[in-house]
């Protein structure tokens, strides 16, 4: 970085959520702390850990004076606990950071030289991530990589909108936001169990997204996470598309959500929950017309039928039909 005074840096906030991460939060922390960029905040909410992470947060803080803490008594979930933060922080940019992951050194000093760059049209800026185990070793790159470094494929920028009703195409840990939007759409919905996908909808409705084509972070794979649990998040996930049918323009918008809401329907059923499926449908009749394997899965769900006793004749039917 050239030498200027701290002042000329916008600042950038990260507010780091543990919940019995007590295993990895010392190094997410120290992962802050070591970027290049010098003008950086650091706000670590602790939602009411039982695994001793709030033990190692504390001594952190008494060793980082400056780092702003919130200790939660009972455990109010990802959303609630972020937006607690966010009415904390001072930055213009944001990062969310899960307290098992870890920012490469020169991530924020990267991320906020394009934002610098987009200019205020642009409310997110995501990149490539190395994607680790629970023990730390790679895995893979979220998004393939050249001998170069840089992605195989090309991965979808500004008006990302349509894109992002059917594809989960962003790394989630690796977003920078621009703080005004975040505050402009009251941070994360709290009626949610997850956040990511709703509040990239809401954003991108509105404002472009940017890519870093480079690695900036290492995501923790972790067996039995909050992310890795699909039945908890899908009356969310009915909530969002909701949102989405409301916020809708065109046709084509609509046929991207519809096909999202397809892939929700078959998660219903392969989860059992039988109900959900139901509200899936009665919105895609709202959104498009029903194709025929869709009909047979709320058909199956409408009599509670599972699906191991058909699976493979699904699978047989959906090929056919790709």
């Amino acid at each position: 970085m050239p030498d200027a005074s701290i002042a000329s840096y916008p600042l950038v906030s990260v507010i780091c959520l543990c919940y019995n991460q007590g295993a990895y939060v010392q190094q997410a922390l120290q992962s802050v702390i070591s970027q290049t960029y010098p003008s950086v905040e650091l706000i670590i909410a602790d939602d009411a850990s039982t695994d001793g992470s709030r033990a190692i947060i504390e001594r952190f803080a008494q060793d980082h004076p400056h780092t702003q803490l919130i200790l939660n008594d009972d455990n109010q979930g990802n959303c609630q606990t972020f937006n607690k933060a966010l009415a904390l922080a001072k930055g213009k940019y944001i990062i969310d950071l899960a307290a098992d992951d870890v920012l490469l050194n020169q991530r924020i000093e990267k991320q906020v030289a394009v934002f610098e760059e987009q200019g205020e049209t642009c409310a997110l800026v995501y990149s490539n991530a190395t994607l680790i185990n629970e023990k730390g070793i790679e895995l893979r790159k979220y998004f393939a990589t050249d001998h170069y470094g840089k992605a195989i494929r090309q991965v979808p920028t500004g008006d990302v909108y349509e894109r992002l009703l059917w594809d989960d195409f962003i790394c989630p840990p690796t977003t920078m936001f621009r703080k005004a939007v975040l505050d402009q759409l009251g941070g994360y919905d709290e009626a949610l169990s997850y956040e990511d996908f709703d509040c990239w909808i809401r954003m991108a409705r509105n404002y472009a997204f940017a890519y870093l084509d480079e690695v900036t972070m290492l995501r923790r794979v972790v067996k039995n996470s909050w992310g890795q649990k699909p039945k908890i998040h899908l009356a969310s996930s009915l909530i969002i598309c909701q949102k989405a049918f409301r916020l809708n323009r065109n046709h084509t918008e609509h046929h991207a959500l519809a096909r999202r809401i397809r892939y929700f329907i078959r998660q219903c059923w392969f989860l059992h929950q039988f109900e959900l499926a139901n509200d899936f449908g009665a919105l895609l009749r709202q959104v498009s017309s029903i194709d025929l394997v869709t009909k047979m899965v709320l058909t199956a769900c409408q009599f509670r039928f599972p699906i191991q006793p058909v699976h493979g004749l699904y699978r047989q039917i959906t090929q056919k039909l790709k």
